[in-house]
């Protein structure tokens, strides 16, 4: 259900919850104030239009607080006068919290809370019924890893014991081929011709040359 009013000379389209700022009121901060100018009321496919306002239809609100608008400027010229005027205008605003919408013996904030009173109890049933399912969903889990857990144990004790006699034929396996090539390599070094090292000439090199004779000088005529 919803409404429109008027108030300030403006027309306002509100319903239950709804915060709008109206022209200033004489009203107080956290006043309940009553709306009687209501120019049309809507409630599903049913509508009442007042001509101008709907005679058994009311609006009530709250004062939530008082503030100011917007700055607003306003400039006035007039052209060969010498005439300029600027002046600046911040309006007086109320804001306003509608807590009631009526029409007759129809109330608005009732079929709200009705409908919050079974949004919540269907939200509670679905949690519940999540819950429950999670719940479910644990015990199954918890009874699955359970029945799991001895096959489990079963299956490693038998890997471990089949490995033993694995590595141990692993070993020996490695062992005779390493012990082949021993045999092998010992055999092959015990054949091996023995060669005779070469005997070094000391004397020879060390020896220093023999000194070259000297030239005998000739005979001159001088000599003679």
């Amino acid at each position: 259900m919803y409404a429109v009013i008027e108030t300030g000379g403006k027309q306002y389209r509100v319903e239950v919850g709804t915060e709008l700022e109206v022209e200033l009121l004489q009203a107080e901060p956290g006043d309940n104030i009553t709306l009687d100018r209501v120019l049309l009321v809507v409630d599903g496919d049913e509508s009442a239009i007042g001509t101008p306002i709907v005679s058994n239809a009311a609006v009530e609100a709250e004062v939530v607080r008082r503030e100011r608008g917007e700055k607003l400027i306003s400039f006035k010229y007039r052209p060969k006068a010498r005439s300029r005027v600027k002046k600046g205008h911040r309006q007086e605003l109320m804001v306003l919290r509608i807590t009631e919408v009526k029409l007759g013996s129809k109330s608005a904030a009732a079929d709200k809370r009705k409908a919050d009173a079974d949004a919540k109890t269907e939200r509670q049933r679905l949690q519940e019924a999540a819950a429950r399912q999670a719940a479910e969903d644990a015990a199954l889990a918890a009874k699955l890893a359970k029945a799991a857990a001895p096959k489990a144990t079963a299956k490693e004790t038998t890997t471990k014991a089949d490995s033993k006699p694995a590595a141990k034929s692993t070993a020996k396996a490695a062992a005779k081929p390493a012990a082949k090539t021993a045999a092998k390599a010992s055999t092959a070094k015990a054949d091996a011709p023995k060669t005779p090292r070469a005997k070094t000439q000391s004397g020879a090199a060390d020896a220093k040359p023999a000194a070259k004779p000297k030239p005998k000088p000739r005979a001159t005529k001088k000599d003679e």
